[in-house]
């Protein structure tokens, strides 16, 4: 099936989902406010990650003479 692509402005995607009915719209604003909020989790996750895999930040793995190990964040 082909598929098409169309080039549009914000302003016109705005202007379009403003013709959208009331319910519609509604639908449209709780998708785009789960996509907001995932996209925010994401974003705070990747600061997270970043954070953890700085050297200073990194856990280290002792000895295992008790027959586990043990983890303690470096200085």
């Amino acid at each position: 099936m082909p598929q098409i692509t169309l080039e549009m402005t914000l302003e016109e995607i705005k202007e379009l989902v403003l013709q959208l009915p009331p319910r519609e719209l509604l639908a449209l604003l709780d998708a785009v406010e789960e996509r907001a909020e995932t996209v925010s989790m994401m974003s705070l996750a990747e600061t997270g990650f970043t954070e953890w895999n700085e050297e200073k930040e990194s856990t280290q793995y002792l000895s295992k003479e008790h027959g586990h190990s043990e983890l303690r964040r470096s200085k």
